[in-house]
């Protein structure tokens, strides 16, 4: 699948609805306090599934492959039961690999890959923070991404206490990960921390997609998603429109 445009991640309908109100292109489902890919209560998903509609494409995060690949596949199921036939299932699941390093990381995200309904696309999560959190290298998570068939990298921070994503990584190093993820077929999303001021030098890199969720929330990543922001954040996103484009493209599975 290939993806174009700013991802907002929200916690609840009226965020979804600032999300959308302010020009988001994809909306994401995730529960902050539950980590950095925290996952949302089904209930809480299939409200904001139901408050998107037809509207834009969204996403879930389901935390961490340490969790279970059981776990993560009972929740996605639990999540479509609660959708029922008429609603819009989830574009791409979301799966962290912290604490996976030393464990069997690529049999178990091919099992989660394996049992994803149909339709339900998955989105492969590099770290860029990854010797910190004991996970795979970006460059092993491209490869098993390709290998597997998920068509995105999303390169995200996965300790929030800490820099920001390009505090975090040299913007070089991005560009290579991007250039690898590139030369294997994959989309790319950039996420960590990015605040509203860097959106164009994180577009400058060429990624697909910019994904936010402190920079578009009053307080911070608990707060709440404000329209205004959004709205702010995809201003900044156009400015350097060679390499991006506010629009969620074709899937191509």
């Amino acid at each position: 699948m290939i993806w174009r445009g700013l991802l907002v991640s929200v916690r609840n309908a009226a965020e979804a609805t600032e999300a959308l109100a302010g020009g988001a292109s994809i909306i994401d489902v995730k529960e902050p306090l539950a980590g950095p890919l925290g996952a949302a209560s089904p209930a809480a998903i299939a409200e904001i599934a139901r408050e998107v509609g037809r509207a834009t494409p969204w996403t879930m995060a389901c935390g961490e492959l340490l969790g279970g690949v059981a776990a993560i596949l009972e929740r996605i199921g639990q999540t479509v039961t609660l959708l029922g036939g008429d609603a819009v299932p989830p574009a791409a699941i979301k799966v962290g690999l912290a604490g996976m390093a030393a464990a069997a990381w690529r049999e178990q995200l091919a099992a989660v890959h394996a049992g994803l309904p149909v339709g339900i696309a998955q989105v492969a999560v590099a770290y860029a923070d990854w010797d910190r959190v004991l996970a795979p290298s970006p460059r092993d998570v491209i490869e098993a991404a390709a290998s597997l068939g998920c068509g995105v990298l999303l390169v995200d921070t996965a300790d929030k206490s800490a820099g920001r994503l390009l505090e975090s990584t040299p913007e070089p190093e991005l560009a290579r990960w991007i250039a690898h993820a590139r030369r294997r077929g994959l989309g790319v999303a950039l996420a960590g921390r990015i605040a509203i001021a860097e959106i164009p030098a994180v577009v400058a890199l060429g990624p697909d997609v910019v994904a936010l969720r402190s920079a578009v929330c009053s307080n911070g990543r608990l707060g709440t998603v404000q329209r205004r922001l959004v709205h702010d954040a995809v201003a900044a996103a156009a400015r350097p429109a060679t390499v991006f484009q506010a629009a969620f493209g074709e899937q191509q599975l």
